[in-house]
C-alpha cells in the first residue's frame, strides 16, 4: 500500500523543480507557471485521455475551428473563416473551407488541404487508439481538393445535420510531410477506410504510417511529431512538470489583430503537477505557482476570506460545462435492470452533496444537458430525490429480497442455481477530494438499506484500465460537456467501445443516431429532451450537478478570460503586468 508524502515535502520538491527550470529574473516574467493535479499520460493528439492532455495538445496543435472562450462560440483557427454550408438533395452536404494563408509547418511549409485529407485518414488508420475520432467524424466521406488552389477543399458529408459545420473543424491537423513522407495513405480513400474490418497486408502502407505513427507520439519530442501550434514541448519529467515554449517564428503571430483563439503571449508555459491540493494553495500563496484551476471549493473559499491571499490573488468563478455522474456498469447481472439502478440512484444526496463540496454553488441537473441551455435542457423533469425508503420499493420491485440469514443482505433469484447478491464495487480517482465525500455518502445510504458498499479510491492510470475493463460496478467521475455538439455515440452507444457503462438499447442507439442526424433545432431540442427522459428512466449514469468552475491567480496576471468552455481559462493569453494591480 502507498502512503501519501508530506504536504511540504511535495511542496520542496515543486518549489526545486520550478527553481531548476526558471532560473533567473528574466525567465520568471516570461514565464507562467500553473498548477496540474496529474501527468497528462499522452500528448497523442488523436486520444486525450485527461484534461491535461487536453490542454498540452492545444499549444502544440491547431484545429480548422476552436472554440473561444470569451464568446463561448466556435471560431475559424486555421481556417480563414466558417464553413460554407451547401445541401445537397436531401442526402448530402457539403462544407466549403479554406486554410488561412499564413498558416505553415515549422519548417515553413503551407498546412494544405492534403494535410486535412491526411489527418482524417489517420482518424481511421488501423493500430491507433482512434476509435472516438472514427466515430465521431464518420459522417465525413471525403475530402475534395479545389484544383487551383491547394488551401481550398470541401467536405462531403453523408447527411444534414446542424452538427457538421461545427463538428467538421473540431480535430487537430497534422503534418503529412513528416509523418507520412512517402503518401502511403493517399493509396486509399477514406470510404475504404471506414470500411471496417478493413483487409490489410502485412506489408501495407497504411500499417507502415500507424508504427510511424506510434514511435513519434512514444517519443515526447516536438520534432517527431510537430504541430502548427504556437508552441513546442521543452522538457517533460513524468509526473512533475512539462515546459513548453513558444515558437519565435509561428505564423500566427503575424496575423494583425490575431483572433483570440490564435494568440500566444507568454514566452513560456510551465505546467507543475502536484496533486495534493494543499500544497498547491501553498506553491500559489508563495510565489511559485501562478495560476490553480479547478480549485475544489473550500480551498477556494479559504483563500478568499485570507487578507493575505486576497491582496496577491485575483480569484474568478463561472459556470461550467462539467458535470459530476456516478455511472453503473450494466453488464453486472445486478445492474442489468433499470429498477435496480434507479432504485440505487436515490441514495446518492446530490443536493447535500452540492452544499458539503462546492458552497452551494454549481446546479442540480436532471441529465447530461447544462441547465444553462435552456432550449434543451429538460426542464419538465425533476431531479432523482435522495430517498432510501422509496429505493427500497424500487428493489422489491426489482425482485430483490432482503434477508438476514444465513447471510444478511440483498438477494434476487436467477432460477439457474446461485442467488444474486447486491453488492457494490465503487471507484474513483483518489486524487479527486470530491468523489471521495461522494463515495461516502454513497455508502453510507446504501448501508441504511442492507446494500453493502465497497470503496476503491484508484490512481488514475488504473481507474482508466478498470474501466475499460469492467472491473467496477458503480464509477465516480466528472463528465466535461461540449456545447456546441450535442454526439453521445462515444458516451452511451452500444456498440461503442468507450460507451463504459455498455448500456444500450436499440430505442436509446436510435434516439442517438437521430439527434446526431438532426438537421433543425426544433427537431434537435425534441430529441434532446427525449433522449434525457429516457437516461433518467433507465439510469445507466446519474448526474449529480454541474460544477463550477474557480480559477486562483496571481495579481500580476492579466487575460486569463475565465469562462466555461475547457479548460476555464485561457493559458495562451495570460500577459504579467510591470507591477501587481493594487
Amino acid at each position: 500500500m502507498k502512503h501519501p508524502l508530506p504536504a511540504n515535502f511535495l511542496l520542496r520538491i515543486a518549489i526545486a523543480l520550478l527553481a531548476c527550470s526558471c532560473g533567473g529574473q528574466h525567465a520568471q516574467r516570461d514565464t507562467v507557471r500553473i498548477r496540474w493535479a496529474r501527468d497528462p499520460e499522452t500528448l497523442d493528439p488523436l486520444f486525450a485521455p485527461n484534461l491535461a492532455a487536453f490542454d498540452a495538445n492545444n499549444l502544440l496543435h491547431v484545429s480548422l475551428l476552436q472554440g473561444d472562450i470569451a464568446t463561448q462560440q466556435l471560431a475559424p483557427a486555421l481556417a480563414e473563416q466558417l464553413p460554407t454550408v451547401q445541401l445537397v438533395g436531401d442526402s448530402l452536404t457539403r462544407l466549403q473551407y479554406r486554410i488561412r494563408p499564413a498558416a505553415t509547418w515549422d519548417n515553413g511549409r503551407a498546412v494544405l488541404a492534403s494535410d486535412v485529407d491526411f489527418t482524417l485518414k489517420l482518424m481511421l488508420c488501423p493500430g491507433l487508439p482512434n476509435e472516438a475520432a472514427r466515430n465521431q467524424y464518420s459522417f465525413i466521406r471525403a475530402v475534395l481538393p479545389h484544383p487551383q488552389d491547394p488551401r481550398r477543399f470541401t467536405l462531403l458529408c453523408r447527411g444534414q445535420s446542424l452538427e457538421f459545420a461545427q463538428a467538421s473543424g473540431d480535430f487537430f491537423i497534422l503534418p503529412e510531410h513528416s509523418l507520412d513522407p512517402r503518401g502511403l495513405l493517399r493509396r486509399w480513400s477514406l470510404a475504404d477506410l471506414q470500411r471496417q474490418p478493413l483487409p490489410l497486408p502485412a506489408d501495407s502502407g497504411a500499417r507502415a504510417v500507424a508504427q510511424q505513427y506510434l514511435a513519434a507520439v512514444a517519443s515526447r519530442s516536438s520534432n517527431r511529431l510537430s504541430g502548427c501550434g504556437p508552441y513546442e514541448l521543452l522538457k517533460w519529467e513524468k509526473d512533475r512538470f512539462l515546459s513548453f515554449r513558444r515558437k519565435p517564428r509561428w505564423w500566427g503571430s503575424r496575423l494583425q489583430p490575431a483572433p483570440l483563439v490564435l494568440q500566444a503571449r507568454p514566452q513560456q508555459l510551465e505546467y507543475v503537477i502536484i496533486p495534493d491540493v494543499a500544497t498547491a494553495a501553498l506553491a500559489l500563496q508563495r510565489g511559485d505557482v501562478d495560476v490553480f484551476p479547478q480549485m475544489p471549493a473550500r480551498e477556494f473559499a479559504r483563500l478568499r476570506a485570507a487578507p493575505a491571499a486576497r491582496s496577491a490573488l485575483r480569484f474568478y468563478t463561472s459556470p461550467s460545462y462539467d458535470v459530476a455522474t456516478a455511472g453503473f456498469n450494466t453488464r453486472h447481472p445486478a445492474l442489468a435492470d433499470a429498477l435496480t439502478r434507479r432504485a440505487l440512484s436515490r441514495c446518492f444526496d446530490a443536493a447535500g452533496l452540492l452544499r458539503a463540496t462546492q458552497l452551494g454553488e454549481g446546479q442540480r441537473t436532471v441529465g447530461i444537458i447544462s441547465p444553462a441551455d435552456r432550449a434543451n435542457y429538460n426542464d419538465s423533469l425533476a431531479p432523482v430525490p435522495f430517498a432510501p425508503d422509496s429505493a427500497v420499493a424500487l428493489l422489491r420491485r426489482a425482485g430483490w429480497q432482503r434477508r438476514s440469514a444465513p447471510h444478511e443482505g440483498w438477494f434476487r433469484s436467477t432460477g439457474r442455481g446461485a442467488d444474486q447478491q447486491l453488492r457494490l464495487l465503487v471507484r474513483y480517482r483518489a486524487e479527486e477530494v470530491l468523489f471521495g465525500t461522494v463515495a461516502l455518502q454513497f455508502q453510507a445510504a446504501a448501508a441504511s438499506i442492507g446494500v453493502p458498499v465497497t470503496l476503491r479510491p484508484t490512481e488514475p492510470g488504473t481507474f482508466a484500465t478498470a474501466m475499460r475493463s469492467g472491473d467496477f460496478d458503480v464509477y465516480l467521475r466528472v463528465l466535461r460537456g461540449n456545447p456546441f455538439m450535442f454526439n453521445f455515440t462515444q458516451l452511451l452507444h452500444s456498440a461503442s467501445a468507450n460507451n463504459v457503462t455498455k448500456f444500450g438499447t436499440p430505442a436509446s442507439d436510435r434516439l442517438i443516431a437521430a439527434i446526431a442526424r438532426a438537421d433543425n433545432p426544433a427537431r434537435r431540442t425534441a430529441l434532446l429532451r427525449q433522449f434525457q427522459a429516457l437516461l433518467q428512466a433507465e439510469a445507466p449514469i446519474v448526474p449529480l450537478f454541474y460544477l463550477p468552475n474557480r480559477v486562483a491567480a496571481n495579481r500580476a496576471l492579466t487575460g486569463l478570460h475565465v469562462g466555461s468552455l475547457r479548460p476555464g481559462f485561457a493559458a495562451a493569453t495570460i500577459e504579467r503586468v510591470a507591477q501587481p494591480a493594487p
